[in-house]
């Protein structure tokens, strides 16, 4: 797809640093304030360390620990909840574990409580809330736990929790089967965008946009509206009502770029770029705010403890 420079790029900022680095955490905000959960530590070590930033005080404190160690996970904010879905961890023998444990986080009474499990293990999927559900979105294959993700041909299961029943129930399958790629949502409808798996040609980064209709139960795509660039392990978010994506791994290469989609155009702009390249980064919004918390640096093997701020 096209992209142009916008006239109005914004900004990011460098924010107080993390005091693990940590690679592919979850991140999510409540009453105006950042959490995050877990993630990578050197040498793949999975953390359940919690924290949360205070932005008015501009600092990092630790909260109670998350119950189970894993990294790659996901976070959704609902009502005074926090839910931690998923993730895994690296075993002694070296293979991976890929679980389906939802933790739910109350950082009211800063405490844990088991909730439902994912009826699959997922690992570094997608997630999204929509209409007083949460939606997990693809992943690493289950099968796939030899630490080789050149070779993961991706997963295409997708669930969804109705927070009424208390249940999660498979929905349709992602056409695209990947990992790494990232969701958000729009017009009642979620974006699955991006992401890495194997093919049968080689290990494929997607600029792939795929939209889930949860009316009827579908995903579809459209030939014009894809990413501005193949992207693995990219950040996204909705800040006043735009999409914006930015950095994440492809051609063997990790990138500092940010783009904003102009939904009157039908284009991607190009605004201001992260401090430095990043990928695996976790992600959220707060308070007219994005924050890109942790990933990994250039060479794609160790993590960082950077916090980056974007306002416009």
């Amino acid at each position: 797809m096209t992209i142009i420079t916008s006239n109005s790029p914004g900004e990011w900022a460098s924010l107080s640093p993390l005091e693990i680095a940590r690679s592919h955490p979850s991140v999510a905000s409540y009453k105006g304030k950042v959490f995050a959960f877990g993630g990578g530590g050197p040498n793949f070590k999975s953390l359940n360390s919690a924290i949360c930033f205070n932005p008015e005080s501009g600092s990092w404190h630790n909260i109670q620990n998350m119950p189970t160690l894993r990294s790659g996970t996901v976070a959704a904010t609902v009502g005074d909840k926090i839910y931690v879905m998923g993730g895994g961890f690296r075993q002694e023998d070296g293979m991976f574990r890929f679980l389906t444990t939802v933790e739910i986080y109350h950082p009211d009474s800063d405490s844990w409580e088991k909730g439902p499990d994912l009826t699959m293990p997922h690992d570094y999927p997608a997630v999204a809330v929509l209409d007083n559900s949460i939606y997990v979105i693809g992943g690493h294959h289950p099968d796939a736990t030899q630490g080789g993700p050149k070779t993961d041909p991706g997963f295409d299961y997708c669930e969804r929790l109705d927070l009424d029943k208390g249940k999660w129930e498979a929905i349709a399958p992602l056409p695209t089967p990947r990992f790494a790629l990232s969701a958000i949502t729009q017009d009642g409808q979620i974006l699955a965008m991006g992401g890495v798996a194997f093919r049968p040609e080689g290990f494929n980064n997607f600029t792939t946009i795929e939209t889930y209709d949860p009316t009827c139960d579908s995903w579809s795509s459209q030939d014009d509206f894809s990413l501005p660039w193949p992207a693995a392990g990219l950040g996204s978010a909705t800040l006043n009502g735009d999409t914006y994506v930015f950095g994440g791994y492809s051609d063997d290469d990790i990138h500092n770029r940010t783009a904003r989609y102009d939904r009157t155009t039908r284009s991607w702009q190009q605004v201001a770029s992260l401090p430095a390249p990043a990928c695996a980064m976790g992600v959220t919004v707060c308070d007219n705010a994005i924050y890109a918390i942790g990933g990994w640096a250039d060479d794609g093997r160790t993590p960082i403890d950077v916090v980056y701020r974007y306002t416009r």
